[in-house]
C-alpha cells in the first residue's frame, strides 16, 4: 500500500501495511511520533506508537533516514492530518546512522545540491519532481490526443543546428595519438563514424523531416550544449520538446504553442494541487495565483519593432537601450509581461539575430520567428515558419556560414513535396522552474551538468 493511497480513500478503522522512511521521530517516555513518507504524495503520515509495542524501545531510537515497515490501523487524529497510523508493528528495513545529511530542518539549496543524490528525501525536491513527472506525462498527453506522432531524434548527429561552437564533440580517438592528415588536420576516417559527430544541441532538423511523413510531430528528450554560462537559467545538459508541424502558418504556430501551455499547466494545478500548495508556501508565495491566472489569461501579440517601441516611449531608464535591430534583454521582458498583465508573444524578429533556418518575411529584414514571454519567468517558448522556399535557404545557410554538406538532406525537403510549417522549442527545466516557481535550473534536474561541475 502507499501512502498516496491512503490519502485518497483511507478511512478510520482501515488496516494498513506501509513501507518507507522516517522523516523524524520525536520519543518520548511512554508514546512516539513518527513523521513517515514513502515518496508517494508531499504529505507525511504520523505514526503514533506506544509501549504496546513489543519493540518500544528498539522504534524509539530510529534514527532519521531509516527505512521501515509499518502495519496498523488509521485511528482519529487529535492533529491536523485526519487520521494517524496506530502501529501493531514497526519493522526495521534498512539502519541509518545519526550523520545522515538530511536532518529534519531547513536546509539552503546550495547545501542540497552538493548532496544531490540525497536530496529527492526533502519534501520541497519531492514536490518539484513530481510536478516534473506530471508535467511530462501532461506534454505526451496533450500531443497525443492531438494526433502528434512521438519521434526518438539521435542523440549522435553529423548535423549542425545550433552552431557546432555550442555543440559536443564525440569521439573514439586516442587523443594521445590522434591521427592527423597531411594538412595535419584530424584525420576523421579512422574515427568510429568516419566522420566528426557531435552529440545534439537540438531534435528539430530530423524532426522536420518526420513532419513531412507524419503532419505533426513531436521530439521530447535530452539536449547538450557546450555553452560557458553559469547563469540560473543555464545547463549543459537538459530536456527539450521540439514539435514540427507541417501545413502551419505562424499565426496557427501561436495558437499551437498557446494551448498546449494551457493544457500542461491545468494539467499540472489538478494533478498536483497538494505540491503546488507546498511550494507555494515555502518556495513561491504567489505560485498556484500565477499559473491559474495563466490559464485563464488573453496572450497578448506584438512584433519586435512594436514591443520596442514601446520600450523606447515607456520613460524607463534601461541598463540595456532597446534596439530594433537586437535581442530583448530579461528587463526588457519583464515589463513588457507587467505592461501587458499577462503572457505576450514577439513575432517578426530581425533575421540576423536567429536562426539560419528561419522564414524570411517578405520585407526582407525579419523572419517569421515567435518568442513566447511569460509574467515572472521571461522568455519560456521559442519557434518560427521553417523556410520552405529552397532559393532562400541556400542564401541563409551561405549567409550563416552553415556547412552545406552536413545538410544537403534537409535541403532536399523542399525538392520533395516540401509544405510550409512550422515548430517551437521548450526547454523542459524552464517549464519545471516556471511551473515550481524554483529559481534555479540546478534544482530542477536530478543532477545538473553546467561549467565546472559534473558531480555523480
Amino acid at each position: 500500500m502507499d501512502v498516496i493511497d491512503v490519502f485518497k480513500t483511507g478511512k478510520i478503522g482501515d488496516k494498513v501495511s506501509l513501507e518507507g522512511w522516517v522523516r523524524n521521530n520525536r520519543n518520548q517516555k511512554e508514546f512516539g511520533f513518527i513523521d513517515f513518507y514513502d515518496g508517494t504524495i508531499v504529505d507525511s503520515l504520523q505514526i503514533v506508537y506506544t509501549k504496546e509495542l513489543d519493540n518500544f524501545d528498539e522504534v524509539s531510537h530510529y534514527l532519521v533516514g531509516c527505512a521501515i515497515k509499518c502495519d496498523g490501523q488509521l485511528v482519529e487524529s487529535n492533529g491536523k492530518q485526519k487520521f494517524e497510523v496506530k502501529p501493531s508493528k514497526i519493522e526495521l528495513l534498512g539502519d541509518c546512522p545519526a550523520d545522515y545529511p538530511i536532518q529534519p530542518k531547513r536546509h539552503t539549496m546550495e547545501f542540497l545540491r552538493s548532496q544531490a543524490y540525497l536530496r529527492p528525501r526533502t519534501k520541497t525536491f519531492q514536490a518539484v519532481f513530481r510536478i516534473r513527472s506530471l508535467a511530462a506525462m501532461a506534454l505526451h498527453e496533450y500531443y497525443q490526443k492531438n494526433n502528434y506522432t512521438y519521434v526518438h531524434t539521435p542523440l549522435f548527429t553529423t548535423t549542425d543546428c545550433e552552431g557546432s561552437d555550442q555543440m559536443f564533440k564525440v569521439t573514439t580517438l586516442d587523443l594521445k595519438n590522434v591521427p592527423l592528415n597531411e594538412d595535419k588536420s584530424v584525420d576523421y576516417s579512422k574515427d568510429l563514424f568516419g566522420k566528426q559527430v557531435y552529440i545534439t544541441g537540438s531534435g528539430q532538423l530530423h524532426g522536420e523531416t518526420y513532419a513531412m511523413a507524419f503532419k505533426k510531430i513531436y521530439t521530447f528528450g535530452p539536449t547538450f550544449r557546450t555553452e560557458n554560462s553559469n547563469t540560473k537559467t543555464h545547463a549543459n545538459e537538459f530536456w527539450m520538446i521540439e514539435p514540427e508541424m507541417a501545413f502551419m502558418h505562424l499565426d496557427e504556430l501561436m495558437d499551437a504553442e498557446e494551448d498546449m501551455l494551457k493544457f500542461v499547466v491545468s494539467y499540472v494545478l489538478d494533478k498536483a494541487a497538494d505540491e503546488i500548495s507546498f511550494l507555494d508556501q515555502f518556495v513561491s508565495n504567489g505560485l498556484k495565483e500565477k499559473l491559474e491566472k495563466l490559464v485563464s489569461s488573453e496572450f497578448t501579440r506584438i512584433t519586435h519593432h512594436d514591443a520596442v517601441e514601446l520600450l523606447i516611449n515607456s520613460g524607463e531608464k534601461w541598463e540595456f537601450t532597446p534596439d530594433y535591430e537586437s535581442d530583448i534583454a530579461k528587463e526588457h521582458e519583464k515589463w513588457i509581461t507587467e505592461h501587458f498583465n499577462g503572457p505576450v508573444f514577439i513575432y517578426n524578429w530581425p533575421k540576423d539575430i536567429k536562426a539560419w533556418y528561419m522564414k524570411l518575411n517578405d520585407d526582407g529584414k525579419t523572419v517569421a520567428a515567435v518568442d513566447l514571454e511569460v509574467p515572472g519567468s521571461g522568455e519560456l517558448i521559442g519557434g518560427s515558419e521553417r523556410e520552405v522556399d529552397i532559393n532562400k535557404l541556400e542564401e541563409l545557410i551561405k549567409i550563416h556560414g552553415v556547412d552545406r554538406s552536413q545538410v544537403d538532406w534537409y535541403v532536399n525537403l523542399r525538392k520533395f513535396g516540401g509544405v510550409y510549417h512550422s515548430g517551437y522549442g521548450l526547454g523542459f527545466e524552464r517549464l519545471i522552474m516556471y511551473l515550481t516557481g524554483i529559481e534555479n535550473i540546478r534544482d530542477v534536474i536530478p543532477y545538473p551538468r553546467t561549467p565546472g561541475n559534473c558531480e555523480y
